[in-house]
């Protein structure tokens, strides 16, 4: 199986070909652990229940050998980079301002090996896996031209899809059809304590993690809890605005597949405008000052426009 067949959770493919990738390496990690949100910040509903149809440990071992496999198989095709790439160590040192203020949102995340490698493709593409297995390919960096608030918004962006469970979530959904006559005998005494044997019926499918598509309000979720992580690592939360921007640009007009399970660009640019009263305060706070001082946001791109 090729790379670019590997992940798709923000792809969209082009034409040039790139050349360099990274090492993996476990990022350190420690915050308050918390499971819910601050008071200040974004509100989001709570995880489906659901999801405890498909047990975090098992999923996150099978994310860690796919992650594994991943990894293997880039190094054989020269498409995993050493420790010392300047992106990898730009990457690892978001994630590691990030990572602290993701931990509140899953109980589970204090005790992930976070890890963040970048892979040698061509397509504009992101993801996080469950237990905190992050790649970024070659083509989101340099065709888009990140910023490093940008990359710490799409980071963000897909550690938030990770915290919220939306793989195990999606996984159990997909299943719960062939499984739902096998539920019914167990009863809803036991609806959270559903045996492993039962459980891999719908987890026969993690083989696919990194190809998972999620729903539009998984996508807007993510979104939303991405910028409040930024916010409050100290990376401008108005960058969702410009990375839209740039991804509708390289778009060219023609969405790519991923997008009809995502909201339209302009839709998530709206969504980011709603929400920054509620992160720009934590996001100005890292800068000793109030959200009405910031100056305007400016993209390191000619044309767009700055953001307030």
């Amino acid at each position: 199986m090729k790379l670019h067949h590997i992940a798709c959770a923000i792809s969209l493919c082009l034409a040039a070909p790139l050349s360099f990738a990274a090492e993996s390496a476990v990022v350190d990690s420690s915050a308050n652990s918390s499971a819910s949100a601050g008071q200040d910040g974004v509100t989001v509903g709570k995880m489906s229940n659901l999801r405890h149809l498909v047990p975090a440990e098992m999923l996150e071992t099978q994310a860690a050998q796919q992650y594994n496999g991943m990894k293997q198989q880039a190094r054989q095709q020269n498409a995993l980079g050493p420790d010392n790439n300047v992106q990898v160590m730009r990457l690892r040192s978001i994630a590691n301002k990030l990572i602290p203020f993701a931990l509140k949102w899953n109980e589970r995340a204090p005790k992930w090996q976070w890890e963040v490698n970048l892979l040698a493709s061509q397509q504009i593409n992101a993801f996080c896996m469950p237990g905190g297995k992050i790649v970024f390919y070659t083509g989101i960096l340099n065709n888009l031209k990140l910023t490093d608030d940008e990359v710490a918004l799409v980071m963000g962006h897909e550690i938030a899809h990770a915290l919220r469970e939306h793989g195990r979530e999606r996984m159990a959904k997909s299943g719960a059809t062939s499984i739902a006559a096998q539920l019914a005998g167990i009863g809803l005494s036991k609806w959270m304590k559903i045996d492993p044997e039962l459980a891999q019926n719908v987890t026969g499918g993690a083989a696919k993690l990194a190809i998972l598509k999620f729903s539009r309000e998984d996508e807007s979720e993510a979104d939303v809890v991405g910028l409040e992580i930024a916010a409050r690592a100290g990376y401008d939360p108005r960058a969702g605005v410009t990375l839209w921007q740039k991804m509708s640009a390289a778009n060219k007009g023609a969405p790519p597949a991923w997008l009809s399970t995502h909201p339209p660009g302009t839709d998530r640019i709206a969504e980011i405008r709603r929400h920054l009263p509620e992160v720009m305060p934590l996001y100005a706070k890292t800068r000793n000052t109030t959200a009405d001082k910031l100056p305007p946001f400016r993209s390191n791109i000619a044309g767009l426009a700055e953001v307030r």
